[in-house]
């Protein structure tokens, strides 16, 4: 399976407890959301994957904000089964690719996507989204680049989440709105999330 396809949202996280990591992740598949992306954002990041992965094996958890050839390596040792990059040089790309890992590389212009479908990419994060030029962008590049789906992420909330989700080049949206709030409070909006689709 794709991993646009796992859910209409993915949660992108902030972990700066690793202790959080397992409770998040559990509320989250409770809810119906059976992927998470935890970014590379703390020095918690690696460890929040690894008891995820550890512990909540029934969902699909990835390493978001990978901007280095050394932050895929170890985010692959930590165990995520799927890395996120914001933007795409050779170098974070060959490493990701030396992973085995299913990557979704970053794209924000219409010729980093193109050279990124020449890379055999046909999966793309378009980040910053919003800042990038939203859903008109990404209806207007939909003719030319009909080949390409696409995970927007960057500015994203519930409210405009269906608009992308719409679009036929989309596959599914990242978003933090789901994990900004505590705990408790997570399934809850998870289920939301994913009755999206």
């Amino acid at each position: 399976m794709s991993l646009l396809d796992i859910s209409p949202v993915v949660p992108v996280v902030v972990i700066d407890d690793r202790a959080t990591a397992v409770p998040i992740a559990e509320a989250l598949l409770s809810g119906g959301v059976g992927i998470i992306e935890v970014t590379l954002r703390t020095q918690a990041a690696l460890g929040a994957i690894e008891r995820i992965a550890a512990e909540v094996p029934g969902i699909v958890v990835g390493a978001g904000t990978v901007t280095s050839p050394e932050l895929a390596a170890a985010a692959a040792r930590a165990g995520a089964r799927f890395l996120v990059t914001p933007g795409s040089t050779d170098r974070v790309l060959d490493a990701a690719a030396a992973t085995g890992l299913p990557t979704l590389p970053g794209a924000a212009t219409v010729s980093e996507a193109m050279r990124l479908a020449e890379r055999g990419f046909t999966e793309l994060k378009f980040f910053p989204a919003e800042a990038a030029g939203g859903v008109p962008y990404l209806k207007s590049i939909a003719g030319p680049l009909p080949d390409l789906r696409f995970c927007p992420t960057g500015g994203i909330s519930a409210a405009t989440a269906p608009t992308y989700l719409a679009l036929p080049n989309v596959g599914c949206v990242g978003g933090s709105w789901l994990t900004a709030c505590g705990v408790a409070e997570v399934e809850a909006l998870a289920k939301e999330a994913a009755a999206l689709r």
